[in-house]
């Protein structure tokens, strides 16, 4: 059996992140072959990850990152808040962030399949975390958003957490305006920009309840069209931002808002954790 020292146990515990004792185990098990003691390790992870597939990851963190008029957001789940708050876990967040920066991806799945490092890429780290930290890690989401002025906002659900809501809003020109709309939205969860975003299927679904609760609660029969366009619009008001009441002042919408700063808000997007 080969001499293992502890300098190299430290040296894999480095390159991995897995445990002192899991690195001890790796080199033991194949003869103090460091490759192939990373490659044992890395099996070792996706085997355990696979256990945890049926778990739920509902808590985590949103991290941003804002820079030349583009936003980048990146949402990762873990299981429990004592590893939200934990350093590892927040690190690895700003290391995924880091690296949708700097590729420039704009999917998910183009995320995950991306190389963080020669010959490994996000997906396979995020296994690997997932062995170290015992619990399943998750990329739930990535968003980028461009214009000439970007603004970011995250919020923090709870102070002792990272945060776990996070929007980034995408203006025509640079306003203060633009990070109040951004906090608005965190607070408000919009679904969508404008009217127009809205998918038709969804928009006659909403038609089509309202419609059957307007006759299950006996409306007249003539008042039916007046009745469920009211609902509609009622849906609209609700999920889409530039129709919703503004948050710091109900007597205006958020269009008007916009409008009287002079400014057009052009996408958004919005993460929360554990919604």
């Amino acid at each position: 059996m080969a001499n293992i020292n502890a300098a190299d146990v430290k040296r894999l515990r480095d390159l991995t992140g897995a445990g002192m004792m899991d690195c001890k185990k790796a080199l033991e098990s194949n003869d103090g072959d460091f490759d192939r003691a990373v490659e044992f390790l890395r099996v070792k992870g996706q085997a355990s990850a696979e256990k945890r597939v049926g778990r739920k990851a509902a808590e985590g963190m949103v991290a941003s990152r804002v820079a030349d008029g583009v936003g980048v957001m990146i949402g990762l789940n873990c299981e429990t808040d004592f590893v939200a708050k934990a350093e590892p876990f927040q690190s690895l967040a700003e290391r995924v962030l880091g690296h949708a920066v700097a590729t420039g991806v704009a999917e998910t799945a183009e995320l995950l399949a991306s190389e963080i490092s020669p010959g490994r890429t996000v997906d396979v780290l995020l296994t690997e975390a997932s062995a170290t930290i015992g619990e399943k890690v998750v990329l739930s989401g990535l968003a980028r958003v461009q214009g000439p002025h970007v603004a970011g906002y995250l919020h923090r659900k709870s102070p002792d957490l990272p945060p776990q809501i996070g929007v980034l809003v995408a203006a025509t020109a640079e306003s203060d305006v633009a990070r109040e709309v951004a906090m608005h939205a965190a607070a408000m969860r919009p679904s969508y920009l404008n009217r127009s975003d809205v998918p038709e299927s969804t928009v006659a679904d909403e038609r089509r309840i309202a419609e059957e609760k307007s006759r299950e609660e006996g409306k007249p029969e003539a008042a039916l069209p007046r009745i469920v366009e009211g609902r509609v619009n009622a849906f609209f008001v609700q999920t889409v931002l530039v129709e919703q009441k503004f948050a710091k002042d109900q007597g205006m919408t958020v269009a008007q808002v916009l409008k009287a700063a002079g400014i057009e808000v052009t996408e958004f997007a919005r993460f929360e954790i554990g919604s």
